[in-house]
């Protein structure tokens, strides 16, 4: 019952622990907005740039950061250790300042904002970590509630609230539970709940599955969409797995060395990355090719006995879907698939399939166009009897 209501609260009128309406369109703290039609729950990164003095030297962890992050998505920012991602993430709530550049949330600009709205502003922003940051001497309950109390609502609000909000999250019957009877997966529960008590209209994930099983992490990230797609409010998150952001994501950008490597809708991204960096973090999603094929692999066909040619057919999501009536017709109707990785991403077929077929048959631009692949071509060739 409680987990219903605060699904609905967007159509409701806004209860005791709901901000006003003028307070998450900008209140009298929240300085000059830069874009006054600016929806909630969006950021712009306008040339933003980081640099940490150190002892050895200047580190640039971001430089010339220039994007937005459209309200109410899931957004995913992924790049290998060092490339700014929490860096990044940090400076949307401001646990990071930017040394150059600026950061807006709802078309305000951060740096605008006096002590008392950057408070308001990251009730408004909910965070989650990679190791919980639970605290181990107090219950479940008393976790989630914590937030609540220190900005000082009334207990007899706390109450309905943490219990909904474990509602939510899958925790019913753990609010008297201590952090050490949990799993990891109940752990990163609480902390989510936890990142919700405010309700807010931004939540900023840190490498929140890096530290669970792959079946947890796929749980985690199932809650994650359903509190998007329930609550309407905008996800950002960072990973080093490509896996998670094709799991949950809309849009992805890449990081490399502090800069944009690349950035769009996932599929597009996944389809045809353009940037070695991108290309990189997504090879453990590609099949290679098999073992017991690699070792029979000929570059050409054998002078002498039968052989079948290797045929790779990409399919990148720019097109039809994979119609094997129609790739059986242009290779001759012998082909046999071998290997195939397809994925089904936002609504895009995308992927490879590895075929045999007689040789001597289309060429790599004719097979293309017959099999509606965005790109094919001949890897080698084994002899028929394998």
């Amino acid at each position: 019952m409680g987990t219903l209501t605060f699904l609905r609260r967007r159509e409701a009128a806004p209860g005791p622990l709901e901000p006003p309406p003028s307070a998450r369109a900008g209140g009298p703290h929240d300085g000059p907005r830069d874009s006054p039609g600016a929806a909630a729950g969006s950021v712009s990164f306008r040339q933003v740039g980081k640099v940490y003095r150190t002892p050895a030297g200047d580190v640039h962890a971001l430089r010339e950061i220039d994007i937005d992050i459209p309200a109410g998505g899931v957004f995913g920012i992924i790049g290998r250790s060092g490339a700014g991602k929490s860096s990044l993430l940090r400076t949307i709530n401001r646990l990071e300042t930017p040394s150059s550049g600026r950061v807006l949330v709802d078309g305000t600009d951060l740096a605008t904002l006096d002590a008392a709205a950057l408070v308001a502003l990251r009730r408004r922003i909910g965070m989650i970590f990679q190791h919980f940051n639970l605290l181990s001497a107090k219950t479940v309950w008393d976790n989630v509630a914590l937030p609540l109390k220190v900005a000082g609502v009334p207990r007899a609000q706390i109450g309905p609230r943490v219990e909904e909000l474990l509602g939510l999250v899958g925790l019913e019957g753990k609010q008297r539970a201590y952090p050490g009877q949990l799993s990891g997966g109940q752990k990163q529960r609480v902390g989510i709940a936890r990142a919700l008590v405010h309700r807010p209209e931004i939540l900023l994930c840190d490498e929140a599955t890096s530290a669970l099983d792959p079946e947890t992490t796929q749980s985690i990230l199932a809650l994650l969409r359903d509190i998007n797609r329930r609550l309407g409010l905008t996800v950002v998150l960072i990973t080093h797995e490509m896996r998670v952001i094709r799991d949950i994501c809309d849009r992805v950008l890449v990081l490399e060395g502090g800069r944009i490597a690349e950035h769009g809708l996932v599929w597009e991204v996944f389809g045809n990355p353009r940037h070695a960096a991108t290309r990189a973090l997504l090879q453990p999603l590609q099949a290679g090719l098999p073992d017991d094929l690699a070792r029979r692999l000929l570059a050409a066909p054998p002078a002498h006995g039968a052989c079948e040619q290797l045929v790779e057919l990409h399919y990148s999501g720019a097109g039809a879907a994979p119609e094997l009536a129609g790739i059986a017709a242009a290779l001759g109707g012998q082909a046999r698939l071998l290997h195939a990785g397809v994925d089904r991403i936002q609504g895009h077929s995308q992927g490879r399939m590895l075929l045999a077929a007689p040789a001597g048959g289309l060429s790599a631009e004719a097979l293309a166009g017959a099999t509606r692949s965005q790109h094919a071509k001949v890897i080698g060739y084994v002899p028929a009897d394998h």
